[in-house]
């Protein structure tokens, strides 16, 4: 349940629209100036390329062994490897009903699509392909699209996939799709979705899931699982302050953005303030724990804090535990 924004039919998808050239030059001059040097991709993997070697750590990988290097020096090393340059990354996004909220700086929707500005920028810079697929509203049987140039038609239940392409030309038509795409009422199936990355099987690569995931874990969790077998995954949560707690704000009218049910609520108990605070706190942890399960990495972005700094951060510490041999 959610405060009602009053948001007439459209009205997500055009300001998506009107903020998208905005997003994308702040990640162009924010991120290329906070992560500077060679790309190594947002979850750099181990690669198959070789490169220096470094002592041995426990923990690293017996098979990755410098038999003459270990040798010539006494000393047990290990052969670093070099990411794949062609890397392709794709991205599920989830355009639900509930994106369409926002008490923050931004809208939910806002932030998914400003998390995938900030992906492509990252993969296309590196010429790498990057593809998506995107769900608004309730699931219906998946259909393919062409996106250079003009946003494709969306309807009610849109599963829609958007082919993996290099270049930044076809990158921004790719953006243009995922911010014109227009929030049907419903919930997509984030498995669904999340399935649509398991077919065709692909080379190994960088998955990315983007939502509130607010679906029920069991709905989505195998899935994920089942991508993480093939490829690197990055969940990005995308979460309002008011899904957190609760102001003391007298009554409250909330409304359900997938049904349009409205209820009307008395925030001046604390109890009852209390009680929403620790049962969203459990959702938020079983969404966690689902992800950990899973063995995806996570991200959270909230509206109302700098996601593009959350970002940044995120890939600075998932790059100096790579080269600590810290992360999974």
């Amino acid at each position: 349940m959610t405060p009602p924004t009053h948001l007439p039919a459209g009205a997500g998808a055009e300001r998506s629209g009107a903020v998208l050239s905005r997003l994308q030059l702040l990640v162009t001059r924010k991120l290329d100036g906070l992560l500077q040097g060679d790309y190594a991709g947002l979850l750099p993997g181990p690669g198959s390329e070789a490169g220096e070697s470094r002592e041995y750590r426990p923990g690293d990988d017996v098979r990755r062994m410098d038999w003459p290097v270990t040798a010539r020096t006494t000393m047990p090393h290990v052969r670093r490897t070099v990411a794949d340059r062609e890397l392709e990354t794709w991205l599920a996004v989830d355009l639900s009903a509930s994106l369409d909220f926002g008490t923050g700086q931004w809208l939910k929707r806002d932030v998914v699509v400003a998390a995938a500005a900030a992906l492509t920028h990252l993969t296309v810079r590196g010429g790498n392909r990057i593809g998506a697929v995107v769900g608004t509203g309730a699931p219906v049987p998946a259909r393919t699209g062409r996106w250079r140039g003009a946003p494709p038609a969306t309807g009610p239940g849109t599963l829609l996939r958007l082919p993996a392409r290099a270049g930044r030309k076809e990158a921004q038509g790719l953006l243009r799709a995922i911010a014109g795409a227009e929030i049907q009422p419903g919930r997509s199936d984030l498995g669904a979705l999340v399935d649509m990355l398991n077919r065709p099987p692909r080379r190994r690569g960088v998955a990315v899931v983007i939502s509130d995931f607010l679906a029920p874990p069991q709905q989505w969790g195998r899935p994920i699982r089942k991508l993480r077998v093939r490829h690197d995954v990055l969940a990005i949560e995308v979460v309002d302050p008011r899904e957190l707690e609760l102001p003391d704000v007298g009554v409250l009218p909330v409304v359900d953005p997938e049904t349009g049910e409205l209820h009307e609520v008395q925030t001046a108990d604390p109890r009852l303030r209390r009680r929403y605070a620790d049962a969203a706190a459990a959702q938020r942890a079983a969404i966690a724990a689902e992800l950990r399960a899973a063995g995806a990495a996570h991200l959270r972005l909230r509206t109302d804090r700098d996601w593009l700094l959350d970002m940044v951060r995120f890939v600075a510490a998932q790059r100096h535990a790579r080269t600590r041999g810290t992360t999974r």
